[in-house]
C-alpha cells in the first residue's frame, strides 16, 4: 500500500511533532548502501510476519531513499528538539530499520521523519492537524480528514500515562496517511482494529510502569505538598520523558517498525479488485428475447420440418446476420467460381477499415443515415463483401434496432429491414434513389484509372473495387450531426487505439445513449409529459439538436420488451392499489 503510518506527540514545550514513521519504498537501495552502509551494531533480528521479512538491520539513510545530501535536507531545527528524548525516537547516530518483502522486491523503511522533503511537509501537516484540530470528542479515537493536495489521514489520538507529566498522561496519535482517499476510507476497519491492538499494547506497558512508579514515589501527594511555581517556570522543568522510558521497552522502536511495516503490507493486499457483473445491457435483453423466441417457436414445430419459404421472400434478420447462396437464383454469383481464400480477404475488417476505403466524406455520409435508422442498400456481386460490410456497419447501432436482409434478389421495403444487399442487376424504384431516408452504395469494378495504391494489407483485396455512396439527402461536409457520430469519427481517426478499443468506445458511447434512450421513453412514452418539458429534458441530456432528437427516437424502437414491460407495470401498479383501496 502507498502510504506512510507515523507516530506523533504532543509536546508541551514544542507542540506536535513526529516521533516515528515507516514508508513504502518500491525503487532498489544503493548498491553503497549494501555493505558499505550498514553499521556493525550487534542487533539483527529477522523475524516473519505476514510474508515479510522482518530485517531490523541498520542502515544509514543515503540520498537514494530520497533525502537530498546538502543542508536543505527537511527535518526539525535542533533549537527545536526537546534537551530530553520526548521529542525523539532514534539516536542522533541512528540509521533506522529496514524491512525487506522478498515477494514483491519492496523495501519498508523506517526512521523520524521521511528524507523527501515533499512527503516530510505533508506527514509534518498532518501530525499537527492531528493533535491539534482535527480530533475526535473527549480527544481520544479515530477520525479522518484530508484533501487532493496534502493527501488523507486517518488518525487515531490516545494517552499514555506519565507520572511525570501534567495530568499524568501525554497525548500521541498514529497516522496513516496516502492520496487515496476511496481506498483509506475503504481500509477504516482494518486499519481502526490493527491500530488499536498497537496502541492497547503501548498503553498497557505504560500502565505497568505508571503504577509502579506511583506505588514507590506516590506524584499526586507530593505536587499537593510543593510550593507553588509559575507555570513557565514548571513547564519549563518538566520536558517529556521518551517512549521507551514511559513503556520501559528497550525494543520498542524495532517493534513498531515491524507492526508498521506488516500493517503496510496486510492493508495493500487486503483489497483486490474485481470485475463484477451489473445489469444486462439492452442488447443483452434483446439477445435474450429473441432467443427465448426461437426457442419457443422451435417447439411449436413439434418435430416437423420447417416449411420452404418462396424464394421472392428473402429471411429478415434482426439482431444477426444471414446469407443465403441459393443455386436456383440466377442473378446470384456462382459460388464455386470464386477463389474461397481469395473472397475471404475481400471484405472490411472494421470501421477503421471501412473508413479508409471509402474515404471520410462519403463514410460520414453513411454512418449518419445507419444512425439516423435510414435503409442501408448495398449493391454488389460479392456477397461476402456486403455480408462484412453489414457486419462492421451494424456495430454502430443497438442490437433491437438491426434488420437485414443480407442479399436478396429483389427491392424490399424500408419497414421490412434497414440493411439490405442486393444484386447489380435488381432495380431500385426511383423514388427510393432520391429519397433523403435511404443510401446506396455501389460496389464496381474499379477502372485502371481509379486504382489506388494499398496503404495496407486488408485493402489489397479492395483496391480492384470502385465504390460509389450516393443519397437523395447527402450530409453536408459542414453540418454537426449527431454527437456520437463525431466521437465515433474521433475514435476511428486517433491512430493510438487500437482496433479493440475502438470496439470497447462504441460498446460505451451506444450505452451511454440508450440510457438516454430509456429517460426519453420514460418521459414521454409512460410520464406524457407536455413538449415544453420534453425539450427541456433534451437541453439536460446534451440532445436538443435535431439530429440527436431523431437518433433518439430511432433508437428508442430498439428497447427491449422487458425494459418496457417493466416501466409500464411500475406506472400501473399505484392506480390499480388505489382502485383496490
Amino acid at each position: 500500500m502507498n502510504a506512510i503510518v507515523a507516530l506523533c506527540h504532543f509536546c508541551e514545550l514544542h507542540g506536535p511533532r513526529t516521533l516515528f514513521c515507516t514508508e513504502v519504498l518500491h525503487s532498489p537501495l544503493p548498491q553503497g548502501a549494501s555493505s558499505g552502509d550498514i553499521s556493525g551494531q550487534n542487533e539483527q533480528a529477522e523475524e516473519e510476519e505476514g510474508g515479510i521479512q522482518m530485517s531490523s538491520r541498520i542502515r544509514s539513510h543515503s540520498p537514494a531513499e530520497g533525502a537530498s545530501a546538502d543542508s536543505s535536507s527537511p527535518g526539525p531545527k535542533k533549537s527545536d528538539m526537546c534537551e530530553a528524548s520526548g521529542c525523539r525516537s532514534l539516536a542522533g547516530g541512528h540509521p533506522g530499520y529496514v524491512s525487506h518483502d522478498k515477494e514483491t522486491s519492496i523495501k519498508y523503511v523506517s526512521h523520524q521523519h521521511p528524507n523527501h522533503p515533499q512527503l516530510f511537509s505533508i506527514v509534518r501537516q498532518a501530525c499537527v492537524r492531528s493533535l491539534s484540530c482535527e480530533v475526535c470528542p473527549g480527544r481520544e479515537g479515530p477520525i479522518f480528514f484530508g484533501d487532493e493536495q496534502h493527501g488523507f489521514v486517518f488518525s487515531h489520538t490516545f494517552f499514555i500515562k506519565d507520572s511525570l507529566a501534567r495530568g499524568f498522561q501525554r497525548w500521541y496519535s498514529i497516522i496513516t496517511i496516502m492520496m487515496d482517499r476511496i481506498y483509506l476510507i475503504n481500509s477504516w476497519p482494518f486499519l481502526l482494529g490493527k491500530i488499536r491492538g498497537i496502541i492497547d499494547e503501548l498503553q498497557g506497558k505504560a500502565l505497568k510502569v505508571f503504577e509502579a512508579e506511583q506505588y514507590g514515589c506516590p506524584q499526586r501527594a507530593q505536587r499537593m505538598n510543593t510550593a507553588f511555581t509559575p507555570f513557565l517556570h514548571q513547564r519549563n522543568g518538566n520536558a517529556a520523558r521518551s517512549l521507551t522510558s514511559l513503556t520501559n521497552d528497550e525494543n520498542l522502536w524495532a517493534c513498531l517498525h515491524t507492526s508498521f511495516a506488516w500493517l503496510l503490507k496486510a492493508c495493500g493486499s487486503r483489497l483486490t479488485e474485481k470485475l463484477l457483473e451489473g445489469a444486462p445491457t439492452e442488447d443483452t435483453l434483446v439477445q435474450m428475447e429473441k432467443l427465448a423466441d426461437l426457442k419457443e417457436e422451435s417447439e411449436g414445430w413439434d418435430g416437423s420440418e420447417e416449411e420452404e419459404k418462396p424464394s421472392s421472400q428473402p429471411d429478415v434478420v434482426e439482431g444477426q446476420e444471414l446469407s443465403k447462396c441459393s443455386p436456383e437464383t440466377s442473378l446470384m454469383p456462382d459460388c464455386n467460381s470464386w477463389n474461397v481464400a481469395h473472397r475471404r480477404l475481400s471484405v472490411f475488417r472494421s470501421l477503421r477499415h471501412m473508413r479508409q476505403v471509402l474515404g471520410a466524406s462519403a463514410f460520414r455520409m453513411l454512418a449518419w443515415h445507419v444512425l439516423m435508422g435510414n435503409q442501408v442498400i448495398w449493391k454488389a456481386r460479392d456477397m461476402d463483401l456486403v455480408q462484412s460490410a453489414f457486419d462492421v456497419l451494424r456495430t454502430m447501432l443497438p442490437v433491437g434496432c438491426v434488420r437485414i436482409i443480407p442479399y436478396s434478389d429483389q427491392y424490399e421495403e424500408a419497414y421490412r429491414c434497414n440493411f439490405l444487399g442486393l444484386s447489380p442487376h435488381v432495380q431500385i424504384p426511383s423514388h427510393i434513389l432520391s429519397s433523403e431516408f435511404a443510401v446506396l452504395v455501389e460496389v464496381r469494378s474499379a477502372t485502371r484509372s481509379s486504382l489506388y495504391p494499398a496503404l495496407f494489407d486488408d485493402e489489397q483485396s479492395l483496391n480492384k473495387y470502385e465504390f460509389v455512396v450516393t443519397s437523395g439527402s447527402p450530409v453536408a461536409a459542414d453540418r454537426v450531426g449527431p454527437t456520437i457520430l463525431n466521437k465515433i469519427e474521433a475514435a476511428l481517426t486517433n491512430q493510438n487505439l487500437s482496433v479493440d478499443v475502438v470496439d470497447q468506445c462504441l460498446v460505451c458511447l451506444k450505452e451511454e445513449w440508450m440510457n438516454k434512450v430509456k429517460v426519453l421513453f420514460k418521459f414521454t412514452k409512460v410520464d406524457s409529459r407536455p413538449k415544453e418539458d420534453t425539450q427541456k429534458l433534451l437541453s439536460i441530456l446534451g440532445a436538443a439538436e435535431e439530429d440527436n432528437v431523431k437518433l433518439l427516437k430511432f433508437w428508442m424502437t430498439g428497447l427491449s420488451k422487458t425494459y418496457k414491460s417493466h416501466l409500464m407495470s411500475t406506472v400501473r401498479s399505484p392506480t390499480s392499489s388505489e382502485s383496490r383501496n
